[in-house]
């Protein structure tokens, strides 16, 4: 009842007194008189959400016109009806089959208009019934039901039961601050056990379905017990609710007590002249906003927050808050920049003192300082974007530029970062804000025009929480990012004076507005000659040191090096080069740790001893001229390698099989390759017809590395025409180049690796597209001299050079017999070139 007591309790009247007037009011209305049968017929009161029990007086309010009616009619026959609960409360008029079959006869008292314009009325519960059947549908229900006697006979069990339902109710009272006193001193005046468990029940509230169950249980024994799990938990979810309360009170206590102490301390302080602590900690803030050289905004804002920090108490939660985000404006490099060295000898030696070869990123870097030089006042800076393979020194030429310039350096590493959050910072309502990386580096670097390295751009990721690359576009628009907005600092900070350098492997993963943003410069792969050298002047000295040699003691030679390159590395840069030479000078170091003789001069044939049998092999020039086999020369991102391209006529209808692990557009070359051989077949004397009985199969050897490009389509053709001519391929003859279903020969890309490496693997002839004769620039003058470089623009020039002027064995049989006649044909090259992909 702990919910509806103040219906019935007078102001002044304790719960008892309020309980034992109400009843003895209802006392006067009869119960109903069962017939011969046993049965009474009354009224049906329905209620929604509701359970009345015996001896039990309850409020009720009604809104439907038939219960007010019903009511209406037993005051008037000064009679009781019969509460039944309905199964669906939005039934606005429940039938027979919508009430549970258990009710109560219940007394109800004078109706009360309420303000809602429903209706009130206090009931007190009689007996339970059992319904029988409805005998009245209209204007209300009338039900004729057999009343339900329960027995009052307590026995050891009852009484034992009885007193253990007491006990945890008078535990569920002294908990719930919402049950009187009274209430257990009512149940404790109660002998019967029915009674006792109906009025705990009404007390205690339990859900619908729990009530609904225990109005159903006839047996008074158990639904003591009932009750009894029902009070069980009840006291727990009291406990739990107590220990809360009670920590929530504590922890008010505590700080209340602690602002009175503080506010003590504070007029102790001021009696003794001390001053407060936390005073003087926001006066100190204060003077630091000021003096600290800051933009006129950001000063601001700054002195802002610090009012807003002295206007709060010391413990409050969001000082801590207030007081970092101060900090990191205070920390933030504002105004404060080193003096660039802009004398451009200086940097030219350092460059070259650190770093061989690369001359297009030192050209660049040369290029900004002069005009630092020329003019001191201009602040653009340039936003470079080394790309190139792993361990071509892209990251530390940076280092060597930044010691050129002699700024601060700083780098940033973005692989894996997929969070924009990671960038721009999150908002200060998140709890442990922090600014985004950029600004953290920026702190770190501790000036405003530090050298700013971004590492492994093009590995940025993407996910649900923002694009981390779209958040870089502000970083890296030089029309932008003097006003870089982070999220957490709120204010525009200044990134233009950064001199910003980025590093990418590839830049096919690189968003087209952000490359569009930096200017590229390519890290292509060392060739040998460059790997040579860079091992005689870098590598090799910092091995013998950190392995603690002498340079005196041990000799690395040129052949040797040039071995571990050929034989053990496969790579564009020069990491695993070093590490090989580490390996080397790390066995002769034992050695000399356990007092053994050791070599002073290490040559190619003790490469095997120290490193164990090579790794890798170059694939060898054919020995002898081939029918049917033409050698290109492919790019790969660790140097130039030359690919023999086989052909092979077997009678068949027709078809053309590629094999080799050849992506599409080496297929699609050798397609065109195909059909410009059967265009000019009658001009070198090949039989037509001869194309539908024979099955065409091309075949590039180390079938297990991916192959793809345009730059095979004249070695296809060529080995093809000597297939079908029975003209062998001249051995010593490499070659590259795109080519036209009309014959015309397309410039391509690689072109200093691919002749390099024809040199390397001992080729004497190689031929190019006329239009790549530019790249030869980058080609060394050893190369070029001692190879014969043969510029085409068509295919018969190809052909005319490549192939055997006679024919040494047929291809097909006799009758099928061709020979050759030159044709030229020559014409302007229409597309742009593609490196293929090894």
């Amino acid at each position: 009842m702990r919910d509806n007591d103040w219906y019935f309790r007078d102001e002044g009247e304790d719960f008892g007194e309020a309980l034992h007037r109400r009843t003895e009011e209802l006392y006067n209305i009869p119960d109903a008189e069962p017939d011969e049968n046993g049965l009474i017929v009354c009224p049906v009161l329905p209620l929604r959400d509701l359970v009345v029990f015996p001896h039990m007086i309850s409020p009720v309010f009604l809104s439907q016109e038939a219960a007010i009616q019903a009511i209406e009619e037993s005051q008037l026959n000064d009679q009781t009806v019969i509460a039944l609960t309905q199964r669906d409360a939005e039934i606005e008029h429940p039938g027979g089959d919508d009430f549970y079959p258990i009710g109560v006869e219940i007394a109800v008292g004078r109706l009360l208009n309420m303000p809602d314009n429903s209706s009130s009325a206090l009931v007190q519960g009689r007996r339970r019934v059992e319904v029988v059947d409805f005998v009245q549908q209209e204007p209300f229900l009338v039900v004729r039901a057999r009343p339900v006697f329960e027995g009052t006979i307590v026995d050891r069990q009852i009484d034992a039961t009885m007193r253990t339902v007491l006990e945890m109710f008078q535990k569920c009272v002294q908990l719930d601050r919402s049950l009187p006193e009274e209430a257990y001193l009512y149940a404790l005046n109660i002998d019967e056990p029915g009674w006792l468990a109906d009025m705990i029940v009404t007390a205690i509230a339990p859900t619908l379905d729990a009530r609904i169950q225990l109005l159903g249980m006839m047996d008074p024994l158990e639904r003591l017990k009932a009750v009894i799990g029902l009070l069980a938990k009840e006291a727990d979810v009291l406990e739990l609710e107590d220990e809360i309360h009670s920590r929530a009170q504590s922890e008010v206590d505590r700080t209340q007590r602690e602002f009175y102490l503080r506010e003590q301390m504070k007029v102790i302080q001021t009696e003794l002249g001390e001053g407060d602590p936390w005073s003087r900690e926001i006066y100190e803030l204060q003077t630091r906003v000021e003096s600290a050289s800051l933009p006129e905004e950001v000063q601001v804002r700054a002195l802002k927050e610090v009012e807003r920090l002295g206007q709060m108490p010391p413990m409050s939660p969001e000082v801590g808050i207030i007081r970092t985000y101060i900090e990191w404006i205070l920390e933030l490099p504002w105004s404060n920049a080193t003096e660039d060295n802009l004398d451009v000898r200086h940097a030219a030696e350092v460059l070259e003192a650190e770093h061989y070869g690369l001359p297009r990123a030192k050209e660049r870097i040369l290029e900004y300082i002069a005009v630092r030089n020329l003019n001191p006042r201009k602040l653009r800076q340039p936003i470079l974007c080394f790309v190139g393979p792993p361990g071509t020194g892209k990251t530390s030429l940076g280092r060597s530029i930044n010691e050129a310039l002699g700024r601060k350096f700083v780098r940033l590493s973005l692989g894996g970062v997929r969070d924009e959050a990671e960038i721009r910072g999150h908002r200060r309502t998140y709890i442990g804000a922090l600014p985004g990386r950029i600004l953290q580096t920026m702190r770190r670097a501790g000036t405003i025009n530090p050298l700013f390295m971004l590492d492994e751009i093009d590995k940025l990721g993407q996910d649900f929480r923002g694009d981390p690359a779209a958040a870089l576009l502000e970083v890296l628009d030089l029309e932008q990012n003097h006003a870089f907005s982070d999220h957490y600092l709120e204010l525009p900070y200044d990134l233009s004076r950064v001199m910003f350098i980025t590093t990418a492997n590839t830049t096919a993963t690189i968003p087209p507005a952000l490359l569009d943003r930096m200017e590229l410069i390519e890290f292509p792969g060392y060739i040998e000659e460059e790997k040579l050298e860079i091992a005689r002047r870098f590598l090799i000295p910092r091995q013998i040191d950190e392995n603690g040699l002498r340079p005196d003691e041990l000799h690395l030679a040129d052949a040797a090096v040039q071995r571990v390159i050929r034989e053990y590395t496969y790579e564009a840069g020069v990491r695993n080069l070093e590490r090989e030479i580490g390996r080397v000078f790390r066995k002769v170091a034992r050695s000399k740790a356990e007092k053994k003789r050791f070599p002073s001069q290490v040559g190619p044939a003790s490469i095997e001893r120290f490193l164990g049998p090579p790794q890798f092999f170059d694939l060898e020039i054919e020995r002898q001229n081939e029918i049917g086999v033409a050698t290109a020369i492919a790019w790969t991102e660790n140097g130039g390698e030359i690919m023999p391209v086989e052909v092979l006529l077997i009678e068949g209808k027709g078809n053309l099989q590629i094999t080799g692990q050849i992506g599409s557009v080496m297929q699609e070359s050798a397609q065109a390759a195909l059909s410009f051989m059967k265009s000019r077949s009658r001009q070198y004397q090949v039989d037509p017809e001869i194309y539908e009985q024979v099955d065409i199969h091309i075949h590039i050897p180390e079938g297990a590395i991916p192959k793809d490009g345009p730059s095979a389509g004249i070695t296809i053709c060529t080995a093809l025409f000597s297939a079908f001519t029975g003209r062998e391929v001249i051995s010593h003859v490499g070659m590259t180049g795109e080519i036209t279903l009309r014959g015309r020969v397309l410039p391509v890309g690689g072109v200093r690796e691919k002749v390099l490496a024809a040199h390397r693997v001992g080729l004497k002839t190689v031929i190019l597209p006329k239009r790549n004769l530019k790249d030869l620039v980058d080609v060394p003058k050893r190369a070029r001299s001692e190879l014969n470089i043969v510029p085409v623009e068509h295919m018969d020039q190809v052909l005319e050079v490549a192939l055997a002027p006679v024919a040494s064995q047929p291809a097909l049989p006799q009758r099928r017999r061709t020979r050759r006649t030159a044709s030229d044909h020559s014409g302007k090259d229409e597309s742009v070139p593609g490196s293929p992909v090894l």
